[in-house]
């Protein structure tokens, strides 16, 4: 495990190892802007970070958990970066994630209602006319009555 203090500067592999997010992954998050470019290099060219971005990227991570999106993730950083604390933006896009399950959970809800209906009513042996025009009887019954209702 590697020793963090406040002022040495960490290799993107110290980096990798001490937040459990792989050198390819942080290379992607400096490249997309969610870490600050790295400015500094070592002697033999490695990049060198911060040891502050380890709360960058644990917030990334927390933030990821949460459904939040990259770029959801860098807007809130981009306030941050700018001095100020975006807890209300995040409170704000946790809300509109609360908003969008509640919509996926209602979808679910009559989906399943849906399907049980349809297993109330399956017949494992549908008679020889309706099996002569369809590939499963039982899952397009209600389709097959719209149509002929339809034409």
């Amino acid at each position: 495990m590697v020793s963090v203090t406040q002022d040495k500067p960490l290799k993107i592999g110290e980096i990798a190892s001490l937040s459990g997010i792989s050198v390819k992954t942080i290379r992607y998050y400096e490249e997309i802007g969610l870490l600050t470019p790295t400015v500094e290099r070592s002697p033999s060219g490695y990049r060198l970070f911060n040891p502050s971005v380890l709360t960058r990227l644990s917030f990334v991570k927390r933030a990821q958990s949460l459904g939040l999106s990259l770029s959801e993730i860098r807007e809130i950083l981009e306030i941050r970066d700018r001095g100020h604390l975006p807890c209300g933006e995040v409170k704000h896009c946790l809300e509109v994630k609360v908003e969008a399950i509640n919509q996926q959970i209602a979808a679910l809800e009559v989906l399943r209602g849906e399907l049980q209906g349809l297993l109330a009513q399956w017949e494992d042996q549908p008679t020889s006319t309706q099996a002569a025009h369809t590939i499963c009887p039982n899952l397009q019954a209600e389709s097959q009555t719209q149509r002929e209702g339809i034409f």
